[in-house]
């Protein structure tokens, strides 16, 4: 009977608070997270919004045949979890397949960066998939970057774009989505899911994923490190990808989306497609850094400034790994020019031309290609690269 009045009952009394009168609130209707069959993208999430937008786009795809566009991805990855599944993915011809990337806006954009993401967007592109880069400014403020400042963070965002259209991306293949309004279109949606995923792991696993924030592991890390996976585990899900291509060492945080997706028992996981990691110049830099500029080559770095930088970078002879002028040729110069040519004296043999990676490395190995031969040849095609970065650059500061 008392449970009968309060149901009707517009306010209760409590007699644990002193007879003090509450109003009663209604039980909020939830219906939980629901993902669109056959797939792991949320329902009420972006996957519907951006097929809209893909869709009155023009197509960029030129490459047909399933095998040639699975060696494709395959060719531009160090790893891919799983072949099976992305092949399964491509042959699907009633859909239109979106790969994730994220960036924190913070500081100068390096070459690795620029070029890199600028080969792989337009190499997803003639294969009929889209790329949707999350721009993570509400994670640049949780790591820290610009001093936790959003204006500042947005200022360098748009830099980012503007880097990456000048060095020729294909801006009809790709989608760049703030992720504080991103978020903001349905925040108890996005969550919730953040809340689910951390739910469903333990502390132990979470901060195995903190290495890819770029910081160590530790308990005298702002908390805020902890919710870092899970956001972008969530994004994921959020968006609606079906790749995930990161670099490798977002390698644990793309794996938690994947075993999220066994936990909830989804027939549908994001495929993997970890990049390489590009090293810095100078000896022992397993990866380039924006701490140390003299081992990073930057977008808007001078002819000058190239040219010195590749001049005192590690370069041992007739050797290969762990050669950061040799990568850089191998990873960021033949993707864009698809054919070399470095200088040599006569009695050397003359200039000789590569048109891969293959034969470039071999030749090196043999001496046949001495790093005095090398490191000029690199800045000229770097800074050939750099052109149209910095003519664009130039007109927008007129303005």
């Amino acid at each position: 009977m008392l449970k009968s009045f309060f149901k009707m009952s517009k306010f209760i009394t409590s007699p644990l608070h002193g007879g003090l009168m509450f109003e009663t609130v209604p039980k909020p209707q939830t219906t939980g997270i629901q993902f669109i069959p056959k797939s792991n993208s949320l329902v009420g999430g972006l996957r519907e919004e951006l097929q809209k937008k893909f869709a009155r786009m023009p197509n960029s795809q030129i490459i047909t045949d399933l095998d040639e566009r699975l060696n494709k991805c395959l060719e531009m990855s160090v790893e891919c979890i799983k072949p099976e599944e992305l092949k399964a993915l491509l042959a699907r011809d009633d859909y239109v397949p979106f790969a994730y990337d994220g960036f924190e806006p913070s500081g100068r954009m390096h070459i690795a960066q620029g070029f890199g993401r600028v080969h792989k967007v337009n190499q997803m592109a003639k294969i009929g998939v889209k790329t949707v880069f999350w721009i993570a400014d509400w994670f640049a403020m949780l790591n820290d970057k610009m001093g936790g400042d959003l204006n500042s963070i947005r200022a360098v965002g748009q830099y980012f774009i503007h880097v990456w259209k000048a060095a020729g991306m294909d801006m009809n293949s790709v989608q760049f989505l703030w992720a504080s309004e991103e978020i903001g279109k349905n925040p108890q949606l996005y969550w919730q899911t953040v809340m689910d995923i951390s739910r469903s792991f333990n502390i132990t696993r979470v901060k195995r994923c903190i290495q890819a924030l770029g910081r160590i592991e530790g308990d005298d890390k702002p908390a805020a490190t902890l919710l870092y996976p899970a956001m972008q585990c969530a994004d994921v899900f959020y968006i609606g990808a079906d790749i995930c291509q990161l670099g490798l060492d977002q390698r644990k945080i793309n794996m938690l989306a994947r075993e999220y997706c066994e936990i909830k028992r989804l027939e549908v996981s994001p495929v993997i497609l970890s990049n390489k990691m590009l090293p810095g110049l100078l000896q022992g830099q397993e990866k380039m850094s924006k701490s140390n500029p003299q081992g990073a080559i930057f977008m808007e770095d001078t002819e000058e400034q190239v040219a010195s930088k590749i001049k005192k970078a590690y370069c041992p002879p007739n050797q290969v790994e762990g050669n950061p002028c040799v990568a850089y040729f191998t990873d960021i110069v033949l993707p864009h020019v698809q054919q070399v040519t470095i200088a040599r004296s006569e009695e050397n043999g003359g200039p000789i031309t590569f048109t891969n990676a293959n034969d470039l490395c071999n030749a090196y190995t043999k001496g046949q290609v001495h790093p005095g031969d090398l490191k000029p040849a690199l800045a000229k095609y770097i800074n050939l690269m750099l052109d149209p970065v910095r003519k664009y650059m130039e007109v927008c500061l007129k303005k």
